[in-house]
């Protein structure tokens, strides 16, 4: 489950993507409005508090706007609305980055929690680089070794949200049977088991495992990505073969909130996932 996945960075250490169709789009945006405002790009930069670098970044797409930069430009450039309404469809275009996933993984950065159901394998922010490799590998058609790195490469950045963000709480419950598939054989399968329990040693992170043996099951629907945004809004995602979708909808989010909750009490408690985890590791 949002298993997509790579960045550049810029010399004051902001992520700057390649170029994608919203971007160019909202930067043209920027640019046409800036314009007709008269306005030269360091005389529009005062106003915005970005230096002009970073407007010519920002108008040629190759820069996600920092969300006080869509604010100070929309204020400064008549206070239409359309950059704040345009902002919220922007996605970066990064390669190792599923095009569905990019919008995803920009909320990821904000909420301050995120929840993950996975009934097919061990979700990204959760594999070991020797597993997320094996899972690549297995992609049908095959990568390319270029393609393979960018993947690897991605998953391995995203992860850092949990070390960076110690105030969110990840909460992730998988099944059973996706951690006793030797997937990679025997070595593979022990570096990731030991990977999940050195991730459940952070306060802010929490594993549990649904049993082969339940008889009750609220996820039968399939992989399930929730999060909650500092505004209080709940958010989900759900991705199939080659597709993903955002659920906004705050009636259908809700529902997908409630079967979280219920598969948390059907599911092993985190202290009983750790001792199952071990005993995993033992076997493999």
């Amino acid at each position: 489950m949002t298993n997509g996945e790579a960045t550049t960075t810029t010399c004051d250490g902001l992520r700057e993507p390649d170029p994608s169709d919203s971007l160019r789009t909202f930067g043209a945006v920027v640019q046409g409005l800036r314009e007709h405002a008269g306005l030269s790009r360091a005389e529009f930069g005062d106003l915005v508090r970005f230096s002009k670098h970073t407007v010519v970044s920002v108008e040629l797409g190759r820069r996600m706007p920092d969300p006080s930069f869509v604010e100070r430009a929309e204020e400064a450039l008549g206070n239409t609305g359309a950059l704040r309404r345009a902002a919220r469809h922007l996605t970066r275009g990064e390669p190792g980055l599923a095009a569905w996933f990019r919008r995803w993984a920009r909320l990821e950065r904000e909420a301050v929690s995120l929840s993950t159901y996975e009934c097919r394998l061990v979700p990204g922010l959760l594999q070991s680089e020797s597993y997320a490799r094996v899972a690549f590998h297995n992609s049908v058609p095959p990568l390319s070794d270029e393609q393979m790195e960018a993947q690897v490469t991605a998953r391995l950045q995203r992860q850092q949200l949990i070390k960076e963000k110690s105030n969110t709480s990840f909460s992730f419950i998988v099944e059973e049977f996706v951690l006793r598939r030797p997937l990679g054989g025997a070595a593979v399968t022990r570096d990731q088991l030991t990977h999940i329990l050195e991730l459940t040693e952070h306060r802010n992170v929490s594993v549990q495992i649904m049993p082969i043996g339940s008889e009750r099951h609220a996820g039968l629907d399939g992989p399930l990505a929730l999060l909650e945004m500092p505004d209080g809004r709940r958010l989900a995602y759900s991705e199939g073969q080659k597709n993903g979708r955002l659920i906004s909808d705050v009636a259908e989010a809700v529902v997908l909130h409630q079967r979280y909750a219920t598969l948390r009490s059907q599911a092993l408690d985190p202290t009983a996932s750790v001792g199952l985890l071990k005993s995993l590791r033992g076997e493999s």
